[in-house]
Parts: C-alpha cells; structure tokens; sequence
C-alpha cells in the first residue's frame, strides 16, 4: 500500500492561510434560472403521502446554497414545525466527520494509512477465523475492509451479541474502550483487505483517532473538525433542556410512529436494528465514531463542501484527493458503486442508474438522513429527515436526487 502521501508536514496549514467560502447555510440564494418546483414536489409527495415526518434538504452549488428548504414536522404529536436548523441525530452520517478528523491527523503527520490500527490501540488484535494473527491497518478501517461486521447483520445469539458489543446505537454504560475490547475478543470475518463488509470499522477508527490525538474522540472531532468549519450544532450529545432534536419515528402503516426513547426495534428487511433515542441526552455514553453525533443540515453541508475542496481549512488536499478515490473492487458495495476511504464512491453511473457523475462520494444513516457530494458538477447535498428509514433509502431520497440534476445539471 503506497504511502508516501500520508507523511504530510505540518506546512500543510499553509494550504489553509485563506479560507474557503463555505455555504450560507442560513437561506438559499437560487438562480432564477434554476426552477426547483419538482424538488418541492418530492419533499411535499413524501410528507403528504405519509413517508416522511419532517425533513430538512440542502444543496449547494460551487460553493453557493442554491437550496434550503424545511418540511412536515419535528415533533408531530406537539405540531412543532420543522426548520433549517433543527438538530437531527445523524447515526452512520456521523461516519463523514470521523474520517474526516483521521484525514486531519494523517494531514498533520500523527497517523498514517499504513499504520496498524494496533500501533495505535495495542489492545485491538482480533485473531483471523482460524485463530492466526491478522493485521489491521487504518485504510482498512476507513474502508470497511478490515473483517469486522455489525450486529444486526448477525442472529440474535451471533458472536457479536453474545461478546455484547455495542453498535453505537443503543444506550450502554461502556466506554468506548471497553466496547473496542469487547469487538477485538471476537475472530474476524475474513483477512483484513480480503473484501468489503460494512461493520464496526469506524467506531474503532474513532478510538484511533482519539488515541493519536491524545483527547477524547468527541473532543478530537470538535477540535479537529467542527471548530476549524464552524459547525457549531454538531456533537456527541445535548441537553434537551437546551437543544431538542427531531423526534425520530420509522415507518409504519398508515403512517410512521414514534421511536420509544430508550428501546426501539425497528425491522429494515430482515434485519433488525435496535435504537435507543435518548442516547442523545446522555454524555457519558461512549461516543460512537460510526453513529453517534447529531447535527443540523446546515453543519452536514458546510462538512461535505469542506471533503468536496480537497480538506479546505481541515486537511492537506493530497489527503482528501487520496481518500475520494476508490479503495474497493468496483462493484464492491453495489453495482457500480465501491467504497473509497471513509465513504461510497460512483464508479459506473450508468451501472448505478444514477444521474451523478462517476466520483460522487455519498453515505446516509439509519435514522433518516442521506447524503452526497459530486466534484465534477460542484454539486453537494444533504437530506436531514427524522423518519426511518424513508429518508435514508427511501424513494424520497431518489426523487430529490433526480429533481435536484433536473434542476441543477445541465444534460
């Protein structure tokens, strides 16, 4: 595996000396050439058809917000709209701002893509399937090739839930130490770099980055991500006497119901994923690199402009030009789409059926929420939306894509 990109000095702030312009996230600023009805009519469709509780869409456009639009409610029950700035929690879009802060630290010279994840973590060995010694390096944690898996993917008494690891969703009294340890006691899926499995990767690329950063993770990503970006609403938790999130719901028949605040399963498939909403209230619960910050849709696109211009005022260029590239087999994660370092990647958009240039990094988290950024059209949007799972893989999300390029792309 090359390395020679990830030694970067610390002259890299000299990259940083003026600052991008990042999206005024406040109100959109819309061409008038720019006719954004079938956008509207998507978010409006999936509300009134009772797929979506409430949702908050963003895009800009070369750096511009071209789109700011909020729909249906935050709370239902009490009728308390939704806005621009309502927080949401963010579940696996949380993972955007952990790679984030790894590229941040491999831009500054403390970690490396080669480095074995226990150099870092000496306590992080999980054996290989036949009991033999295996070895993790952090791409293969940004990737999702390093042989670990989720337990939902697992049955009920699968090794993860027996070993009693946490996928940073639910509300548990371990650290996250305590968590990673639990997680390395188990074999491995494969050989680390055999092959692709989304897993638990990044909540221990979360306690890397902690560690090589010498703070807590969720003082590591406000240090090393949020403060330099101005994202002032993205954290690991908050006081509902100060801030109240969107009440989460997941869909049902004839519309979604809400997600009982300490336990909730909710069947995606044939899996099932166990939520616990007021894990958000709670900061002493371990800070879930893959799935545990909230945030507002404003923060998440001023993030996604930040990876769209090569690390702005957060990492070296060669960092993040690296890490859009893909690291997988083409198909890996579907057909014509692979994984890159710390999210998908387009690679065939005809093959993926989609309108997004081939390049176009995206990801989405289980409480309703997708989001992609296209370099080649200077194109990045985010949809916040308090209802799983419609607002992650739902036909809303396809429908606002295509009316997005309809609206913003020229054929």
């Amino acid at each position: 595996m090359k390395n020679k990109l990830f030694a970067v000095p610390l002259l890299f702030l000299l990259f940083c000396a003026s600052a991008l312009p990042m999206p005024d996230a406040g109100a959109a600023e819309a061409a008038e050439s720019h006719d954004f009805a079938k956008v509207d009519a998507a978010l409006d469709r999936a509300i009134q058809e009772r797929r979506l509780v409430g949702a908050v869409l963003m895009a800009a456009l070369d750096g511009k917000t071209v789109y700011a639009e909020a729909v249906g409610f935050a709370d239902r029950e009490n009728a308390t709209p939704m806005r621009l700035d309502t927080v949401f929690r963010l579940a696996s879009t949380t993972k955007a701002f952990t790679a984030t802060a790894a590229a941040a630290l491999i831009s500054r010279g403390k970690l490396a893509l080669d480095d074995p994840v226990s150099k870092v973590l000496p306590y992080f060995t999980p054996p290989l399937p036949d009991g033999g010694k295996a070895e993790i390096r952090v791409a293969h944690l940004l990737s999702h090739t390093a042989g670990l898996d989720y337990g939902f993917f697992q049955a009920a008494n699968g090794p993860y839930r027996r070993a009693g690891v946490s996928d940073g969703l639910d509300l548990t009294p371990l650290t996250l130490e305590e968590n990673l340890k639990r997680l390395a006691s188990v074999p491995l899926l494969f050989t680390p770099g055999a092959q692709w499995r989304y897993s638990l990767a990044t909540d221990v690329l979360g306690g890397v980055v902690a560690a090589a950063y010498g703070a807590p993770l969720d003082v590591a990503v406000r240090e090393l991500v949020c403060e330099p970006l101005g994202l002032t609403s993205s954290v690991f938790a908050v006081s509902p006497d100060a801030v109240m999130p969107a009440k989460p719901y997941y869909n049902a028949l004839p519309e979604p119901l809400p997600m009982r605040p300490l336990g909730q399963d909710v069947l995606m498939g044939i899996l099932m994923l166990h939520f616990s909403p007021d894990r958000a209230f709670h900061p002493e619960a371990f800070p879930s690199g893959g799935a545990g910050m909230l945030s507002t849709a404003g923060d998440v696109l001023r993030l996604l402009e930040a990876i769209r211009n090569d690390g702005a005022s957060v990492a070296a260029p060669e960092v993040l030009r690296e890490m859009k590239k893909p690291f997988t087999a083409p198909d890996a994660v579907a057909p014509g789409s692979a994984y890159a370092l710390g999210w998908s990647v387009v690679t065939d958009r005809a093959k993926l059926l989609t309108p997004q240039a081939d390049g176009t990094l995206a990801w989405g988290g289980v409480y309703g929420s997708m989001w992609f950024v296209d370099p080649q059209n200077k194109l990045s949007v985010v949809l916040l939306t308090n209802t799983a799972f419609e607002g992650m893989i739902g036909k809303v999300t396809l429908d606002v894509r295509n009316a997005l390029y309809d609206a913003l792309v020229k054929p």
